[in-house]
């Protein structure tokens, strides 16, 4: 079965002309999503680099072509189709190995790029704080080293045009010996980078505040949800990794428990593992966190598949035993489907559903009983109410002769603190 979808687009100067390449192997193993589906995915990543796709290729295969990974036929197929079509770069959408590479841009003679390679140019675009930029890097030299041949000009191919951010050196005469010297600067950087991320953790943990972490498909609306709880004005659009670097802030619970909201990159079906492991020090806000918010895009009709992806990263970086709470996004689009049984249906770009999520997060925490308490204050005691209304949500509050009196809700934790002036205690919730 051969596929073609042609789509017309302006020889004008503008974004580049990309044409993806995807191969149906008859005997797939380890993924429910089609062919098809990877390539469409493909399609928005491409566009999320700023390509204009041009045109698609399917090929079914029993098995990978040594040389060019496709059939020769249909090498020579696509290289009229990238004459025809003036196409910039040829994406395919499976890792190419350095020999599959070097002989399909001889072919070709335009720029041929492998999902990794794009992805890794996608990150490498947004990445904006100095431990992202060195993440990307590392990343982009461990999967370089052994393409140099493939590249045969130099090693960055900087300039303009998708695949041509590189990792900042410039020539290709810089050989193997010195892009590991490069690679060993990089694991120091990043050490110290992870050292000093360790020490802001145990800064924040010596404050008895719980960290819990927004997880996700990319594009599952983390980021619109993470502004949402906490004003914090994170990039959040439509592209695909529309950010990458980590952020933390406060966030406020209904019993006015104050907690660390943690931002972290979109996963995606697939993720290079050069990525996994580059990007460890971004993913140590995830298996440091007390809970995970698995935020689900509920319009996407493969909802579940993205978020078995999501649960196969988790696993693999060491969070499996983490407890979750699964968000289901997007309820003010069309095509949703309603939240499944214990998750919260929210439509983080309207506002919806945000309080429901809140005290759900607060109940799922660990070791937080929340208990309602009568307390007793003098009214001259300004330091204790201050303690009230930072710690308590007050249910009710009457002034007794000099006291207030208020029945208030708590963690356990607060209860404790305000022992003091407890009055009557109520039952526990």
């Amino acid at each position: 079965m051969t596929q073609s979808k042609h789509t017309t687009v302006s020889t004008q100067a503008g974004p580049e002309r990309a044409l993806l390449v995807g191969v149906d192997w008859r005997k797939r193993e380890g993924s429910a999503f089609s062919a098809e589906e990877s390539l469409e995915e493909l399609a928005t990543l491409a566009r999320s680099a700023g390509a204009a796709v041009v045109d698609r290729q399917m090929q079914v295969r029993e098995k990978a072509d040594s040389a060019y990974l496709i059939g020769p036929g249909k090498v020579d197929e696509i290289a009229g189709l990238v004459k025809g079509f003036e196409i910039d770069v040829v994406i395919f959408d499976h890792e190419l190995s350095p020999t599959q590479l070097r002989n399909l841009e001889k072919k070709f003679e335009v720029r041929v790029l492998d999902r990794t390679q794009l992805i890794l140019d996608i990150f490498a675009s947004r990445a904006r704080t100095r431990e992202g930029q060195l993440q990307v890097e590392l990343a982009q030299l461990q999967y370089l080293l052994p393409r140099l041949s493939g590249h045969g000009v130099a090693m960055t191919r900087q300039g303009g045009g998708i695949g041509t951010k590189g990792p900042g050196e410039t020539k290709l005469e810089t050989d193997r010996r010195r892009i590991r010297t490069r690679l060993a600067q990089l694991e120091r950087a990043l050490e110290n980078v992870r050292g000093t991320r360790g020490t802001q953790r145990r800064q924040r943990q010596s404050v008895p505040l719980q960290t819990v972490a927004l997880v996700g498909y990319t594009n599952a609306g983390k980021s619109t949800l993470f502004n949402r709880l906490t004003g914090a004005g994170v990039v959040a659009d439509a592209r695909m990794f529309a950010t990458l670097d980590p952020t933390v802030r406060m966030v406020t619970l209904p019993s006015k428990k104050k907690i660390l909201l943690s931002d972290t990159v979109g996963f995606i079906r697939n993720l290079p593992t050069t990525l996994v492991k580059a990007f460890r020090a971004t993913l140590e806000e995830v298996t440091e966190a007390v809970l995970l918010v698995h935020v689900v895009d509920g319009a996407d009709e493969d909802a579940g598949l993205a978020m078995e992806h999501v649960e196969n990263v988790l696993n693999e970086i060491g969070a499996d035993e983490t407890r979750r709470l699964v968000v289901w996004n997007k309820a003010d689009a069309s095509g949703y489907t309603a939240a499944p049984a214990g998750a919260v249906g929210v439509s983080a770009a309207a506002g919806m559903g945000l309080e429901e999520l809140l005290a759900r997060v607060e109940a799922e925490l660990p070791g937080q009983a929340l208990v309602q308490m009568r307390l007793r204050i003098s009214a001259s005691d300004g330091a204790a109410m201050h303690r009230v209304h930072e710690r308590t949500r007050i249910l009710k509050k009457e002034f007794v002769e000099d006291h207030y009196e208020m029945e208030v809700e708590m963690t356990d934790g607060a209860a404790r603190e305000l022992a003091q002036y407890k009055h009557l205690r109520c039952d526990t919730v």
